[in-house]
């Protein structure tokens, strides 16, 4: 007879072979996914680089690219101009977006989810929105040209005034975040000693919010100097390094020089990025476990106050988004302003039609479900499998890569990766697909980090049970994780969706006239003249991203509801 220890022999080695072949399973899909996110985002990156060091015969010249930059006048203003607009535009919208974020987090005043839900409008909107409203609010033909006396829309002061519409959301959402981690009992041992409120605030909201507001700017400078859309329209003859790189890869077809400008355009976007990530360690490092929640008592002339500030600031926002739609529908601005629907009649425009908002329909649907899947995916096995510890670092660092690239530098990276004869994925370029995994890959890393916070709420149990008892991964995976982290999934779909109708940086270089995007028709009517119809158009994105958006938020309330009923009680 065998002794017990033989019997289980066997039972020992075949659980012993079943734990082999799922941690190398685990590590070639690991490997997988750090090859997709090396061939979407590090080779483009990395073949702008490359080109910036050759002449157009190809022909390796070294720094002599670099030289010509600074040699050339024009391209350097441009560079000082994007810093100092950017910067401008930082300190204003981080300033407003301040006021903004503590009356709606430490004050009582009245309606703050309206005033909220006004403040988040221009994340639904194309950049190319405000632009064209502020054109017909001041430009030539404007409703209030008269306002501005000698200054002109079409220059530094319509840049400024349209990047900051566009950036308050973003600064807001960082800064409301920031304050309501506020401690409320350091509040209440300033009052205790009887400290004022301007005191108070010096030295407790300012102080535990700083990080917040430095991260806020951060962020704001970053899109203002990525941005393309709004200097395209109102830039008039204000060089900057957004509408430099199209002109040399577009108007002059001087690759090598959008290269140049491409990287120099990296430089500001990689040390804020790196900036970004050192301050919010030490934000999260400043929270207290003891902390408790503040809540604010009401202070009528306070409350007042912040209440007249974000009434304007919402009211100036709904002005930029209804002046767009308004002269969407007028008959013939600004002689003939009685309501109708011709400026929507697309097919007989220049610049795009009805197929362009299809293929915008089309990119938003596709990278809605690839993008929330893939960075679902990548987020899973940055957290979950317990071995290859190196390579899920460097899948973690890929995914994070896209925070610090601009839109426009990923656009033109992806001209010289994909359109090379030598490429075996050259037949992607001009194609759908090309602007579909463009538009994943600049948007990934924030939908990568959601989904990774989604996944940190379940313990590591659920693993070691599932290892315990030989189940497959791929089966914990749809049965507990999928399921607990769906209504993340869906969220990240409607981030993407959003993004995808809205954006113009990094597919205005990729786009087939076959592929012709709705918010790149914008860009072309404007171009054309046709000012009225862009403005039809771009309202019509704004409304298809609200739609698609509120449809993602239904049916992630809907999943919440359906696959976590244990959270009610």
């Amino acid at each position: 007879m065998s002794t017990p220890s033989e019997a289980l022999a066997p039972i020992a080695r075949t659980r012993t072979m079943h734990f082999d072949r799922e941690r190398w399973l685990t590590g070639a899909a690991v490997l997988l996914v750090v090859l997709l996110l090396v061939v979407i985002v590090a080779l483009p990156v990395g073949a702008l680089v490359g080109q910036s060091f050759y002449d157009r015969a190809g022909s390796f010249v070294g720094l002599t690219n670099f030289a010509r930059y600074l040699e050339s006048p024009a391209l350097v203003q441009s560079a000082f101009n994007s810093v100092l607009l950017a910067v401008i535009s930082a300190v204003l919208c981080t300033a407003i977006a301040y006021v903004y974020a503590y009356g709606l987090t430490l004050s009582c005043m009245p309606a703050k989810g309206l005033l909220r839900a006004v403040a988040l409008m221009p994340l639904l909107a194309p950049s190319l929105l405000p632009a064209i409203s502020l054109i017909y609010l001041f430009g030539n033909q404007g409703l209030f040209k008269g306002l501005l006396g000698d200054l002109s829309i079409y220059g530094p002061l319509g840049i400024v005034l349209g990047s900051v519409f566009w950036t308050l959301p973003h600064a807001l959402l960082i800064l409301t975040t920031a304050m309501a981690t506020s401690d409320g009992r350091l509040y209440e041992a300033a009052q205790t000693l009887g400290a004022s409120r301007w005191r108070i605030f010096r030295t407790v909201t300012l102080p535990s919010s700083r990080y917040g507001l430095i991260v806020a700017a951060m962020v704001v400078f970053v899109l203002v100097i990525t941005d393309f859309g709004v200097p395209k329209v109102v830039g008039g003859q204000t060089g900057v390094l957004a509408t430099d790189i199209y002109k040399q890869v577009v108007g002059q077809q001087n690759f090598q020089m959008g290269a140049v400008v491409g990287l120099v355009l990296l430089i500001p976007a990689v040390l804020s990025f790196l900036i970004e990530r050192r301050v919010r360690r030490k934000q999260a490092a400043a929270l207290s476990a003891r902390a408790t929640p503040y809540q604010p008592e009401p202070v009528k002339s306070r409350d007042r106050a912040l209440l007249v500030f974000c009434t304007l600031t919402a009211i100036a926002i709904v002005v930029m988004i209804g002046m767009a739609v308004f002269a969407s529908l007028a008959s013939y601005w600004p002689y003939k302003l009685t309501p109708s629907l011709k400026n929507y009649d697309f097919s007989n425009m220049d610049g795009g039609g009805w197929g362009s908002y299809g293929n915008s329909l089309r990119l938003a649907l596709c990278a809605a479900v690839a993008g929330a899947l893939a960075t679902f995916v990548s987020a899973y096995f940055v957290e979950k499998p317990r071995h290859f510890g190196l390579l899920r670092e460097l899948l973690n660092l890929l995914a994070n890569l896209p925070l610090a690239v601009p839109g426009l530098v990923l656009g033109v990276g992806y001209i010289f990766f994909f359109n090379s004869a030598a490429n075996p994925l050259h037949g992607l370029y001009g194609g759908m697909a090309i602007l579909v995994i463009c538009t994943v890959a600049h948007f990934f890393s924030v939908a990568h980090l959601t989904s990774l916070t989604a996944l940190r709420q379940l313990d590591r149990e659920y693993e070691l049970v599932s290892e315990s008892m030989g189940v497959p991964f791929w089966r914990t995976l749809w049965r507990v994780h999928l399921p607990v982290a769906l209504p993340t999934v869906l969220n990240v779909a409607g981030y993407f969706f959003v993004n995808a109708m809205t954006t113009v940086s990094a597919v205005v270089f990729l786009y087939s006239p076959q592929t012709t995007l709705a918010a790149i028709a914008v860009l072309n009517m404007d171009d054309a003249g046709d000012v009225a119809p862009a403005a039809a158009m771009a309202s019509l994105i704004m409304l298809t991203a609200a739609v698609g958006r509120g449809l993602f938020a239904l049916a992630g309330h809907w999943a919440l509801k359906r696959t976590q009923a244990w959270r009610q009680r």
